[in-house]
């Protein structure tokens, strides 16, 4: 019996293993390539074709140097403003998050840098378990070992969701304001990137709390280092 658990324990290092080297592998291509369609836009596109089957997503994707710098100096001051300092994960913000959480009984704040976000986009879901964190982590290692922080960028950039099967910000700029993404101000900027946490709500209602953040946003954004 203990020689069958050895090889069912080798079997199952073996197959953890090949999907670490799947994803590398993926992260190696993809820092030379561009991604076409993530984890995250495929389940998208289930649930939105679930009830229309032709429904397609809104993406098209654009050279980091085609995209306002309003919008990458928004994007960083709204969600990690230490993005170009940092290995990958924020500890001072994980441990805010942790704390708020704590006070709030509950899952309100996630400290997450943006090379989680985008390690979690191309790969995971949205779903929240320790494994999926564990995973995540790991591909967040990958992507900051491989990848330049501006490369990082123009992916996350390319690749987010911003809204109901829009993702991206050529469809951002597009879709809430008739502009290419090279075209966007600093106010509209800010507005787009404090969607980010959940788009598909705001772009339904995007309240005065909402408004109060992108102010806030603005008016950091001239400190925001971008690569």
């Amino acid at each position: 019996m203990w020689r069958w658990f050895k090889r069912l324990l080798l079997l199952v290092i073996g197959l953890v293993l090949a999907v670490q080297v799947w994803f590398f592998a993926h992260v190696l291509f993809w820092n030379f390539f561009n991604p076409g369609q993530t984890s995250f836009m495929s389940l998208r596109l289930t649930d939105l074709q679930q009830k229309n089957p032709k429904a397609q997503l809104k993406h098209r994707w654009v050279p980091y140097e085609r995209i306002s710098i309003h919008l990458k100096r928004a994007v960083v001051a709204a969600e990690d403003d230490g993005f170009v300092d940092h290995e990958g994960f924020d500890w001072e913000g994980i441990q805010r998050a942790l704390e708020k959480n704590q006070k709030k009984g509950k899952v309100v704040a996630g400290g997450s840098t943006i090379s989680q976000q985008l390690a979690k986009n191309l790969f995971l879901s949205p779903s929240k378990s320790y494994l999926r964190k564990i995973e995540e982590a790991i591909i967040t290692l990958m992507i900051e070992t491989v990848m330049s922080k501006r490369r990082i960028l123009e992916i996350y950039l390319n690749v987010v969701e911003w809204g109901n099967g829009a993702f991206g910000a050529e469809a951002a700029a597009q879709r809430y304001y008739n502009l290419s993404a090279s075209q966007l101000g600093p106010s509209q900027a800010a507005h787009l990137a404090v969607m980010l946490p959940n788009p598909r709500k705001y772009e339904i209602r995007f309240g005065p709390r909402q408004q109060a953040h992108a102010e806030r946003v603005l008016g950091r954004m001239a400190n925001s280092e971008v690569p």
